[in-house]
């Protein structure tokens, strides 16, 4: 009885190893297959076919045919490829795969076949919806002073609350609601009409200790990867210190660096720290990339604060900043011995940059130089909308009251002579008005958007639109492009970046400012 039994388990062993190998092999059923014939033992496994090899943007499917001794699975290695079907025929497998729909650059992936230890690949490629980068990036026309470099930059915009944004102290390209950015993007802006893009950074959280202030090296990475996606698509790129300083809350204390000399020097010996690393890693990066020391430097009172009442301290201390950035963009070697550099005055308003900044001393020439200022006037109008209209032809009742078209040409006319006229180029690193829900709102939103950059234009700012992803309407819902798949985010985001191109390019001479003045809203 017992030598029976243990016959019996014995069978039943050499059933259960038999049919594992059989399972193992399977895809998300058991599929039957023939045991292969006594003496031969040759095992094998390829790919025979794929068809098509390119599939269309819109999606389809693809046919992969397969042999192998057994029964065979597949794995996509990304998840816009899924099977559908898969069937055997002797020793022949046929799997269809569904390819989703590509709204961003052409893709490649892989699909791993495997039975038993064997393993074979196949490819599957599928055209973009944006054309991609080709095999050399496009070459960016250099500029030969930052005049020029400003009329080459022309039209920018903002990479917004992606790469700036934070939370606890951390930065986090995802911390504020926008998915991770993608090289799909960058080529949509430039197929737009966008020249230039100002990738705003936010540091915290990213450095240790001092003396060193080491930089994280896989977020210094990735703003680098990020930088590269601009260098395909033959844009102008900004990189900066953004929230880092605001309000004086971080380490960047304006407030208490002009109270208290030990303080200053210490947020100097960081900024020496941290620019060194960050210009050393992008020393190899030619001219199309430029550094903006900082962005938006106050003391939580946005220009009305102890700036007004302390005899100039915290002016002063800014005007030591910029020379240290670029003290220590300038020692790290390579491009950055002539890379141009953005300097920005207190809090980036136009009318205390142009009465309190006084540019650094630079090495390289003055003409390497640009003043980087933002505008949002009527702030009301621009970012709050709490007022609907704006300019001569909006009803009063729904201005601002202040900031209209005489405004602009003042404001710019100023900045041109200041410095534009001195030999420094002059961008406006942030500006842009929200998107509105009603047909009349946005009429008045296209128009001061049309009217503020031609008047740019005319003068040879450059100017950034703050972008921040947001596909809302009302206060600050500045998004325009999808930051993922570089769609627009609206037909009301593509009128508007059609206007900001009209006003950038049009070479007509009956289409002025005046002209955009007497089109205005009625």
């Amino acid at each position: 009885m017992k030598s029976t039994m243990l016959k019996n388990l014995k069978h039943l062993g050499a059933a259960f190893v038999a049919c594992a190998a059989l399972w193992a092999c399977s895809d998300d059923k058991y599929e039957p297959d023939p045991i292969p014939t006594p003496g031969n033992t040759e095992e094998y496994l390829s790919v025979e076919s794929v068809t098509p090899d390119q599939v269309e943007a819109t999606g389809g499917e693809v046919t992969i045919t397969v042999k192998s001794h057994r029964v065979a699975t597949g794995k996509a290695a990304d998840e816009w490829v899924k099977r559908s079907t898969s069937e055997r025929n002797d020793d022949v497998m046929t799997f269809v795969y569904t390819v989703s729909a590509n709204e961003g650059i052409e893709r490649t992936t892989t699909i791993t076949f495997s039975c038993g230890e064997l393993t074979a690949d196949a490819t599957i490629s599928q055209k973009g919806a944006i054309i991609g980068p080709g095999p050399t990036p496009p070459v960016i026309q250099e500029a030969a002073n930052s005049v020029e470099m400003a009329k080459l930059m022309s039209l920018g915009w903002n990479l917004g609350n992606q790469f700036d944004s934070h939370n606890n102290g951390v930065a986090s390209e995802t911390a504020w609601g926008n998915a991770a950015t993608t090289q799909a993007l960058f080529m949509q802006l430039a197929q737009s009409g966008i020249k230039a893009v100002r990738i705003p950074v936010t540091w915290l959280g990213k450095f240790g200790s001092a003396p060193d202030y080491k930089i994280d090296e896989a977020w210094l990475n990735r703003i680098a990867e990020v930088v590269g996606y601009a260098e395909n698509a033959g844009l102008y790129a900004i990189i900066n210190m953004h929230h880092d300083g605001a309000n004086s809350a971080y380490w960047l204390d304006i407030k208490g660096a002009a109270t208290d000399a030990s303080k200053q020097a210490a947020i100097k010996e960081q900024i020496t720290a941290m620019w060194g690393q960050i210009a050393a890693r992008f020393a190899d990066k030619g001219h199309f990339l430029m550094f903006e020391a900082f962005n938006e430097i106050h003391d939580g009172g946005w220009g009305w604060g102890d700036n007004r009442k302390d005899g100039g301290k915290q002016y002063a201390a800014l005007n030591e900043w910029n020379q240290t950035f670029v003290d220590a963009v300038r020692a790290a070697g390579g491009y950055n011995a002539t890379r141009f550099l953005g300097i920005p005055g207190y809090v980036t308003n136009p009318a205390l940059t142009m009465d309190h900044l006084v540019l650094p001393n630079d090495p390289a020439g003055a003409d390497r130089l640009l003043v980087a200022v933002h505008f949002y006037d009527p702030t009301q109008f621009a970012i709050e909308a709490t007022a609907t209209e704006w300019g001569h032809t909006g009803n009063p009742a729904n201005t601002a009251g202040w900031g209209d078209e005489a405004n602009v040409t003042d404001t710019f006319d100023k900045l041109a002579n200041k410095y534009i006229s001195a030999g420094h180029g002059v961008y406006v690193g942030e500006c842009g008005a929200t998107t509105r829900s009603t047909e009349r709102d946005e009429a008045f939103r296209l128009y001061y958007i049309e009217y503020v950059f031609k008047a740019a234009a005319d003068r040879g700012l450059a100017m950034f639109f703050w972008d921040n992803g947001s596909a809302a309407t009302g206060k600050e819902a500045f998004g325009l492009f999808n930051h993922t798949t570089g769609r627009f985010i609206s037909s009301k985001a593509e009128a508007a970046v059609a206007t900001m191109v009209k006003a950038f390019t049009t070479d007509d001479p009956a289409y002025t400012l005046q002209s955009v003045y007497d089109n205005a809203p009625q």
